[in-house]
């Protein structure tokens, strides 16, 4: 494996921790992780890149060795806040190439569309947007929201790493014995009495009150200018939450075409969690989109 180093840096009044892989004078790669995951799950991509790198990669606010915000919920519009910052710090004034997993691609995608300037080329991993919303949703959301304040979610723990390890084979069963020891140690730590638990904000778990608005992010993407490279597992099951497979396909394609310069890609044997399952053949996507460039 590639060594990682770790950094904290203040951003927006949290102690945020971000790992690096490769020289500081490197071409720089930015990755922007998914819900309930941390930046060291790139691990296995990055050791599958053949160009020299500097991969630098946050832990969002509220995961893995980053500070939890304190508050009962995480505003989208706060990750947008922090990588502008995270930017600003690493890459002042200068586009750079952008990688987003899943919530992750989400955020990728916004951004690039807020600040077009500040990409050049953004790869989106199986970051397919929330299911539509109406503004009659808005009460009960809200009441939602609510009733789960008044009994806050709690993180479940466990005996030790090995049954870390069997949680994560659970929800993802191509994931190797090597790689899911790897993940255990860095997707959750143990507690004060000896418990195992993940290193994530309970209050991630509480839903939004904020309603999803696809006519908004449809605006931002259609203000990116920079290449995308739309990047889906050919067994994912994530369009799951945009409803059925042959109503979610259109719907994700018509998501697709508001980007103006977008290339599609698909990795074959492989579900959501795509970069633990074939990274050698997205390192290779990934390179393919760059390096001409």
């Amino acid at each position: 494996m590639k060594p990682s180093r770790s950094e904290y840096l203040p951003v927006r009044g949290l102690r945020y921790h971000v790992r690096h892989w490769g020289r500081e004078d490197a071409p720089k790669l930015f990755m922007l992780h998914g819900w309930m995951d941390v930046a060291a799950s790139f691990q296995f991509v990055v050791d599958c890149l053949q160009q020299d790198w500097h991969v630098i990669a946050p832990d969002w606010r509220g995961y893995g060795l980053s500070q939890r915000s304190g508050s009962d919920s995480y505003w989208f519009a706060d990750y947008l806040g922090d990588l502008d910052a995270i930017l600003d710090h690493y890459a002042p004034g200068a586009p750079v190439n952008l990688l987003g997993h899943s919530m992750g691609g989400n955020v990728a995608c916004m951004y690039a569309g807020v600040r077009p300037e500040r990409i050049a080329r953004l790869i989106n991993l199986e970051g397919f947007g929330m299911p539509p919303t109406k503004p009659q949703q808005a009460p009960g959301r809200y009441a939602q929201w609510l009733d789960g304040l008044r009994q806050p979610p709690a993180m479940r723990s466990y005996a030790g790493p090995a049954e870390v390890m069997a949680r994560l084979q659970k929800t993802n069963p191509r994931l190797t014995e090597e790689r899911a020891a790897f993940l255990a140690q860095h997707w959750a730590a143990p507690n004060a009495a000896g418990r195992w638990e993940i290193l994530g904000d309970p209050a991630h778990k509480l839903i939004s009150p904020v309603l999803y608005h696809v006519d908004e992010a449809q605006a931002c993407w259609e203000e990116i200018v920079a290449p995308v490279l739309w990047v889906e597992a050919a067994d994912t099951d994530i369009w799951r939450w945009l409803g059925s497979k042959e109503r979610a396909r259109p719907e994700i394609d018509r998501r697709i075409a508001t980007i103006a310069h977008v290339t599609t890609a698909s990795i074959p044997d492989a579900s959501h969690m795509l970069h633990h399952d074939q990274p050698q053949l997205l390192a290779e996507c990934i390179e393919a989109f760059l390096l001409p460039h």
